[in-house]
């Protein structure tokens, strides 16, 4: 058993979804996330400016964030985000103790600013729910910077560059 499923399932559980509704999902998340890739958070979420367009289940790893639509008439399952962490811009999320509930808004390459209510059972979960979206996107998130591998007049990749290729002379 990979990663993604020891994790998958105790996280669905933990969120209270029915095992019937994480194995319908899972599918889905599989052919979005790898085999190595540790569930951090699998839950329902909504979306605030579209009310009616169907139930969303929220999975969040320590590398991707991935978004599944249930259709509300024929619940067929549609793909609705699929984005690695580091692609996300202007991440922002508002706890409400007294709602039950966390807003995720984020921004995806494309430029679309998504954003999705994430409901919690009680005052204490969503603590949790901060917590833990804070560990993801605050502290596993690299910067800019630490993704950059190296820059045209950057002398060290120069001097790699130069004793790599050495001009050989041909008889």
């Amino acid at each position: 058993m990979d990663v993604f499923s020891r994790t998958f399932l105790p996280a669905a559980a933990e969120a209270g979804l029915a095992t019937q509704t994480a194995t319908r999902h899972m599918p889905v998340f599989r052919r979005c996330v790898g085999s190595g890739d540790a569930t951090i958070l699998v839950t329902r979420c909504s979306r605030p400016d579209r009310s009616t367009t169907g139930e969303y289940l929220l999975l969040l790893t320590h590398r991707r964030l991935v978004v599944t639509q249930q259709t509300r008439v024929l619940h067929r399952l549609r793909l609705h985000l699929n984005t690695e962490l580091r692609e996300l811009s202007n991440v922002t999320w508002s706890p409400d103790p007294r709602l039950h509930s966390i807003e995720l808004a984020a921004t995806a390459i494309d430029g679309v600013r998504e954003r999705f209510l994430i409901r919690a059972r009680h005052p204490k979960q969503v603590w949790q729910l901060d917590a833990l979206l804070n560990h993801a996107f605050r502290t596993r998130v690299r910067t800019s910077r630490e993704r950059l591998v190296a820059t045209i007049g950057d002398a060290a990749a120069a001097a790699a560059r130069s004793a790599a290729f050495r001009p050989v002379v041909v008889r």
